[in-house]
């Protein structure tokens, strides 16, 4: 097909609407984690959708949310940093009664860009049409959309149509990565986020936010990786939590997350899991510097 269109796509919302698995869904395999706990995505990851008509880079961004810690303070400016590469932006929102202050302070944000914005309305398999255009009617007034896009993330449902329409928006020109390519993001950074993703469906709603994980180590030996990780807390009774009993809640941590790393590798994968208490790390600027947020790289 002759003049394909490549550029950056920009997916915003507030935490918990779908970002993440609607970039999985069109990618066709998981580059980033999810979760039903909000503010799952910590970093803005670049997923990349290629065929004939060209290539789509999507901006995975945290949820916006109000900061309460150096590390919400990064994830805001992650969230908003996206808009400089963007050629596009992807308002994904979910059916809701309420027009909040987070929906407000996006829009506002919006409103000073000179780049396409659409509307995607996710989690549509849970509401009537009527509900679906009233919802519309209600998002239109408060600012005009270059197109809406009604989808369900989780069943696929009309995510081919939103890709044609993104495509109609960019820019012609060349790929910026090589066809293969499904994202950006180091191995190691990825495996890191599965074990994070697996502990945090595994533990109680009051641990996921202290909770962070460093490849300690990944190397291939005999036809095997082997993989040092450590989840990382802030109290000592969290600790005591993320083991278990015997030590059988970081086991099921980890034997979830072992196949999806096998996965990734395409090898067997040998994996260890420590558990180490950091006090506070999410007020640290050095502790987030360890961890890769560091907001000098956005």
């Amino acid at each position: 097909m002759d003049n394909k269109k490549s550029g950056f796509v920009g997916v915003i919302g507030k935490a918990n609407v779908g970002k993440s698995t609607l970039i999985n869904r069109i990618i066709g395999q998981k580059i980033a984690i999810t979760s039903p706990k909000p503010q799952t995505t910590r970093k803005k990851a670049r997923g990349v959708f290629t065929d004939e008509r060209g290539q789509i880079v999507f901006l995975d961004t945290p949820g916006i949310h109000k900061s309460r810690s150096r590390l919400g303070d990064y994830m805001m400016s992650s969230a908003w940093s996206s808009f400089a590469d963007a050629d596009l932006i992807l308002w994904l929102v979910e059916p809701s009664d309420h027009f909040t202050e987070t929906e407000e302070l996006i829009c506002t944000k919006l409103k000073t860009l000179e780049v396409p914005i659409i509307l995607v309305i996710n989690k549509t398999d849970t509401i009537s049409k009527d509900r679906l255009l009233e919802f519309i009617g209600s998002y239109s007034t408060h600012m005009d959309f270059d197109e809406v896009v009604p989808i369900s993330a989780l069943k696929g449902r009309n995510v081919d149509d939103l890709v044609e329409t993104v495509f109609k928006y960019l820019p012609e020109g060349e790929p910026f990565y090589d066809e293969d390519t499904v994202t950006d993001q180091p191995v190691k950074q990825i495996a890191a986020e599965i074990i994070r993703e697996k502990a945090l469906m595994c533990l109680g709603d009051e641990i996921p936010h202290g909770l962070a994980v460093g490849i300690d180590s990944m190397k291939e030996e005999g036809g095997m990786f082997y993989v040092d990780a450590t989840i990382y807390c802030e109290r000592d009774s969290h600790k005591g939590m993320i083991i278990g009993k015997g030590g059988s809640k970081l086991k099921e941590i980890g034997s979830k997350a072992r196949p999806e790393i096998e996965e990734l590798c395409e090898q067997k994968v040998y994996l260890k899991i420590w558990v180490k208490v950091k006090k506070d790390w999410r007020d640290s600027d050095i502790m987030l510097k360890n961890f890769g947020f560091d907001k000098s790289q956005l």
